[in-house]
């Protein structure tokens, strides 16, 4: 079935994102979204995408002269979308899930767009992830987002995710950090090396990532140091607040760094972490705790924004427990919540997300 948008358009071909790929076009205003592909990783993936790519245009009968792909400069998709023989449209990875959300729930207008995942190439070249996005029709607002952390070996902090948790430690308490007695991967041998790739700033991006996020607390608490497939330590994570009910939270600061931009400061939300372990608290109690401080994050925010809808979207939002408790929370406080119900709210929603960007291109 099509997503119906309200406005007519001229047929475009979206093409997604890089991992968990769908793929989209539009007849008049109806949306039709492909089928699951998949990461385009191997030939396999990117054939098929090639594939459904042709498919999708030949059974619907339209010729699109527009192409729409994400602003990441090495996406498959996006290299694809440049050798074609269309114009091509880009869109920030993140405003793309915000419309992706909007488009499913039919809203338009000014809305709070909670866009969190793992990686998304952000309009200054830093790796977003926990993002707060205002739409703008063919722009955005960026009104909030996480404070930045460094990933000490790029990609390779996807898997060896006790990286990410060493850099947030390290940033919170310097050397100090090897005296901490509850954090097991500190006494690794390469932990000494990842504290000189950090200090001299060697292959240690910047991000905002809630995702990677979820990845260091994993890593902190010990419930993964190392995982074989990507979010798996944050849905460990998720797993180990099992059936436990509890409102208690974390502290956590919020900074004005411009009239309207926010940033999250996450520093206290470490220390009280690692206070929680030297004082033996179940990891249970921790995980639910650590949940419960995102979906405060988020009330936070909107009520400094003072923006009556807010929306929840990105693959993060795939995690049970942020999402109700996140939706609840908001109501509570009188806000009109959106999520996805219908389309994935991870990377396999940014086509569409994508054809509704172009609903306010000239």
């Amino acid at each position: 079935m099509p997503v119906v948008l309200g406005v007519v358009n001229e047929s475009v071909l979206a093409v997604g994102a890089h991992l968990k790929n769908t793929i989209a076009v539009n007849k008049n205003n109806n949306v039709f979204i492909s089928q699951h592909i998949g990461d385009l990783e191997n030939i396999e993936s990117i054939n098929a995408f090639k594939k459904v790519t042709n498919d999708l245009q030949s059974f619907y009968e339209i010729k699109p002269k527009k192409i729409i792909c994400d602003l990441h400069p090495d996406y498959i998709s996006t290299k694809f979308a440049k050798e074609s023989d269309k114009k091509v449209i880009q869109i920030q990875h993140h405003y793309a899930h915000v419309l992706s959300c909007m488009a499913e729930n039919n809203i338009d207008g000014e809305v709070l767009g909670v866009s969190w995942d793992g990686t998304g190439y952000g309009t200054d070249g830093t790796i977003w992830g926990g993002e707060f996005i205002i739409p703008k029709g063919g722009d955005f607002k960026r009104a909030a987002h996480l404070k930045t952390f460094h990933l000490p070996g790029g990609e390779k902090v996807i898997y060896d995710v006790w990286r990410i948790g060493f850099a947030l430690l390290y940033e919170v308490f310097g050397n100090e950090v090897f005296a901490l007695e509850n954090v097991k991967f500190i006494k690794k041998p390469e932990s000494k090396l990842i504290k000189q790739m950090l200090e001299k700033n060697i292959n240690s991006p910047l991000t905002t990532s809630m995702g990677r996020l979820f990845d260091g607390i994993a890593a902190i608490t010990g419930i993964k140091q190392d995982v074989s497939f990507e979010a798996q330590a944050a849905m460990e994570l998720e797993f180990a607040a099992g059936e436990l009910n509890s409102d208690d939270c974390y502290d956590f600061e919020i900074d004005e760094i411009s009239t309207g931009t926010f940033v999250i400061n996450w520093h206290k939300l470490i220390t009280d972490i690692v206070s929680d372990l030297e004082n033996n608290v179940p990891q249970n109690l921790i995980s639910v705790k650590f949940h419960n401080t995102l979906a405060e994050v988020i009330v936070k925010i909107a009520d400094k924004i003072e923006l009556e809808k807010v929306l929840l979207t990105g693959g993060c939002f795939q995690n049970k427990y942020l999402l109700e408790r996140a939706i609840k929370r908001l109501k509570q406080e009188n806000y009109k919540v959106y999520w996805h119900q219908r389309v994935p709210t991870n990377d396999g929603g940014i086509s569409l997300g994508q054809i509704k960007y172009t609903a306010y291109l000239k």
